[in-house]
């Protein structure tokens, strides 16, 4: 027992620090509860991914998920995770999910204040390579009276009361913003708390590090190619930018927040709007970047200021360091006045 002395019996533990928030904003708790519940889905969603060959979960499932990718038996199990979680919490009235094609509504016994838009596991087609892969979650509070329904979700990001992603990697870790900045949690699997790990997380003002599918270069717009040009022959004599890409959106924006550069997925001749969705994808990620002290952009409009229209909509994506993206803001704008 001689370690004694360097275990630390005043750990901040996420439910710590959240209630800590919560009693500063005089608020009733009910946020503490829900992101509580989402804890706990992220800690059973780990556990499965963890040894998920072990227990036959993964493989393809034989259907598709709404927006065409192959549904593993993880997807569907994340997703179970996530709504029960958040339904047996009594915090939520309205659930969007990428793996359902209609909102949820939670029958009116269990209902809260709520609406949370979430993407149960990101990066799923990575699960037979062992990338990294995520989850990624928007909440915000429902704005009328009336009866909860598919109108409530539609909100701008702006909006958006917390957000956040859960990242399976080496370690699990959670990356959370209740709107006083951006803090992360790793989970301890001794204990089964997430900890305080890094406080008041800040992103480069520029990075060194451009990340996109470059695969797709034979469709890009040609600002995108002007751009990706600049990163990798400079005009100004500084070193070229170098190139990391992921495939899966969690991992990637995390090593971009935590490296400082700049993450694209930007529209194409293919895909007009890009491949990410707004709800779950575009603006938790947008607002985490931006409580950092970063920047998402479409290229033209700040991801956190556009109007849904459906809840699956897509949006292209270019988020980082504020200087990055504003040079690429740049790039788009001299492309659109041609």
């Amino acid at each position: 027992m001689s370690d004694r002395g360097t275990f630390d019996t005043n750990v901040v533990t996420m439910t710590r620090f959240v209630m800590e928030q919560g009693r500063k904003a005089k608020g009733t708790g009910e946020l503490t509860t829900l992101l509580n519940s989402l804890g706990t889905a992220v800690k059973a969603i780990s556990s499965a991914v963890r040894k998920a060959g072990i227990a036959h979960l993964y493989g393809i499932a034989g259907n598709t998920n709404v927006t065409g990718d192959q549904v593993k038996k993880l997807d569907i199990l994340s997703n179970d995770l996530v709504i029960n979680m958040l339904k047996s919490s009594f915090t939520s009235c309205v659930l969007v999910s990428e793996e359902n094609e209609k909102v949820i509504v939670v029958e009116s016994e269990q209902r809260g204040k709520y609406i949370v838009c979430f993407d149960p596991l990101d990066g799923s087609s990575n699960i037979d390579c062992l990338v990294s892969i995520g989850t990624i979650f928007g909440i915000y509070k429902k704005t009328t009276d009336d009866e909860p329904c598919e109108k409530d979700a539609l909100q701008p990001g702006r909006n958006l009361v917390a957000a956040g992603y859960a990242l399976y990697g080496s370690a699990t870790m959670i990356v959370l913003s209740t709107g006083q900045g951006v803090n992360c949690f790793m989970l301890d699997p001794a204990i089964g708390e997430f900890i305080l790990v890094e406080r008041d997380v800040k992103i480069k003002k520029r990075g060194k590090i451009y990340s996109l599918n470059e695969g797709y270069a034979k469709y890009f717009d040609p600002a995108v190619t002007e751009y990706l040009q600049r990163k990798k022959f400079p005009e100004d004599g500084s070193e070229p930018y170098g190139a990391r890409y992921i495939g899966s959106m969690v991992a990637d924006v995390h090593r971009t927040l935590m490296y400082g550069g700049i993450f694209l997925y930007p529209g194409n001749v293919k895909s007009p709007k890009g491949k990410l969705r707004l709800l779950y994808e575009g603006n938790p990620m947008a607002f985490i970047m931006e409580q950092a002290g970063g920047m998402a952009s479409t290229g033209f409009e700040n991801i956190l200021d556009i109007q849904p229209e459906n809840i699956h909509q897509r949006a292209p994506v270019a988020m980082g360091s504020p200087d990055d993206v504003l040079e690429f803001i740049a790039v788009c704008k001299k492309h659109a006045k041609k």
